[in-house]
C-alpha cells in the first residue's frame, strides 16, 4: 500500500513539474530526447522531465540600437552612424533552429549592412536622402534574415556625425550658397526694375503731356517737406522747341 502511494505521489509531482505556462507574448519550442517536436503555442502545456525540453521564445516586435560605428561615404569621407532596427519573429521554430543567437546575429547583420549600405553613396546623398537609404539598409536586412524567421519591419538611422573639419567645410560651402543666391536675387531685382524704367520712359515719350503731369507730381511731392530745396527742371520738350526756334 505504502508502495502504491509512493508511486502516486512521484506521478503527481512528475505532472505538477511537467506544467509549463507559454504567454500570449510568446511561443515554446519543444524538443524530445534533443529533436525538435513542435512549437507551443500560449497556455498551459506538458513537457515531461529529463526526455523533454523546451525554450520559450518572445516574439513581439524588439527596438535594437545598433551602436555608433565609423563608415566610409562614396566620396570618402568618414562618418560616424547609429540607427535603430525594429523586426519581430514570424517562425519561432527558425529563429531558435536556424541561427545560434538571432539577437546577436540580427545586431551584426545591421551593422555590415550599414556600412555597405553608406559606402555605395555620397555624403550628399547620406545627408539628403536618409529615409530612402534607411528603407535600403531594411529591405538588405529583411531578406537576410528571413531564413531565421524574422521579419525586419523597419530601419531608422538616429544620427549622422561628421568631423570637426568636414563640419566648417559644409558651413563654408551653405554660407557660400547663401551668398550666391543673394546676388542671384538682387542681380534679377535689378535687371525687373530696369525694364519698367524702360518701359515707362518709353511710355512718357509716346504720351503728350505725360512728362509734364509727371513733373508737377515730382514737384508736389517735394514741396509738402518744407526743409527741401526745390529744382525747377525744363521738360525736355521745351529744350527741343527752344532748339527748333534758334534754328529759324
Amino acid at each position: 500500500m505504502e508502495l502504491v502511494l509512493g508511486i502516486i505521489v512521484f506521478i503527481v509531482i512528475i505532472l505538477i513539474c511537467s506544467i509549463k505556462q507559454i504567454n500570449e507574448y510568446e511561443r515554446g519550442i519543444k524538443f524530445r530526447f534533443g529533436k525538435f517536436v513542435k512549437v507551443l503555442n500560449p497556455g498551459w502545456k506538458i513537457v515531461l522531465p529529463i526526455i523533454e525540453g523546451y525554450k520559450k521564445v518572445d516574439i513581439r516586435t524588439k527596438a535594437v540600437d545598433v551602436p555608433s560605428q565609423e563608415a566610409i561615404t562614396k566620396d570618402n569621407v568618414s562618418v560616424q552612424i547609429n540607427a535603430v532596427i525594429y523586426y519581430k519573429l514570424f517562425d519561432a521554430a527558425k529563429a531558435i533552429l536556424a541561427v545560434e543567437d538571432f539577437y546577436y546575429a540580427v545586431g551584426q547583420l545591421a551593422q555590415t549592412t550599414m556600412r555597405n549600405v553608406v559606402g555605395s553613396v555620397s555624403l550628399d546623398e547620406l545627408l539628403a536622402e536618409r529615409d530612402k537609404i534607411s528603407t535600403e539598409i531594411c529591405k538588405i536586412i529583411d531578406e537576410a534574415t528571413d531564413p531565421w524567421g524574422i521579419k525586419v519591419e523597419n530601419v531608422e538611422l538616429k544620427d549622422v556625425s561628421l568631423p570637426e573639419d568636414m563640419k566648417r567645410v559644409l558651413a563654408i560651402a551653405a554660407e557660400a550658397e547663401r551668398e550666391k543666391q543673394a546676388v542671384v536675387t538682387k542681380a534679377k531685382g535689378e535687371v525687373e526694375a530696369s525694364n519698367n524704367l524702360a518701359k515707362a520712359a518709353e511710355i512718357m515719350s509716346s504720351t503728350p503731356g505725360a512728362m509734364h503731369l509727371r513733373t508737377l507730381s515730382t514737384l508736389s511731392d517735394i514741396s509738402s517737406d518744407k526743409s527741401n530745396t526745390i529744382l525747377f527742371c525744363l521738360p525736355v520738350e521745351i529744350l527741343e522747341a527752344m532748339k527748333g526756334k534758334d534754328k529759324k
